[in-house]
């Protein structure tokens, strides 16, 4: 099956908050014919998600607003508005919000599927997580959390 030409007006989307990451699935696989996944973040300071790998996709952070720190097997790199990054598919990376602002960020991340991974995790009870359980979740995803 093809996948349908879509427009998107700012406020379309589905809206996650992932451990404090707050996204919105702007296109999913059922809107690419799973060739990949958008999603734009939104954070605050301070936000931002732990060393890991994926097993099945490739990433592409393009910073809008903001600035946001990268680390990228043992590279740490900070990215500006404008600029992006690639992290292929079995590479270690991390990013943090930096500065005073908050930052936004397109994610492109192919193939798709990972959405799912999100979406699941926007189910878990608010407050500290659960680490044995996020664990779980990302494994089943094929993600791989790093010391």
């Amino acid at each position: 099956m093809n996948a349908t030409a879509k427009i998107l007006k700012a406020e379309d989307g589905v809206r996650l908050t992932v451990l404090g990451d707050h996204q919105c699935i702007k296109l999913s696989g059922k809107d690419t014919n799973n060739q990949f996944t958008l999603i734009e973040q939104w954070n605050d300071p301070g936000i931002g998600v732990p060393k890991h790998v994926h097993a099945n996709e490739g990433e592409v952070f393009h910073v809008l607003e903001g600035t946001v720190e990268f680390q990228i097997e043992d590279t740490v790199q900070t990215l500006k508005a404008g600029e992006l990054t690639y992290v292929p598919r079995g590479v270690a990376h991390r990013f943090t919000i930096v500065g005073d602002t908050k930052a936004k960020v397109h994610l492109s991340i192919f193939p798709a599927g990972i959405e799912r991974m999100f979406e699941e995790m926007n189910q878990l009870p608010s407050g500290p997580p659960d680490v044995a359980v996020v664990t779980v979740i990302c494994a089943k995803y094929g993600v791989t959390i790093l010391p």
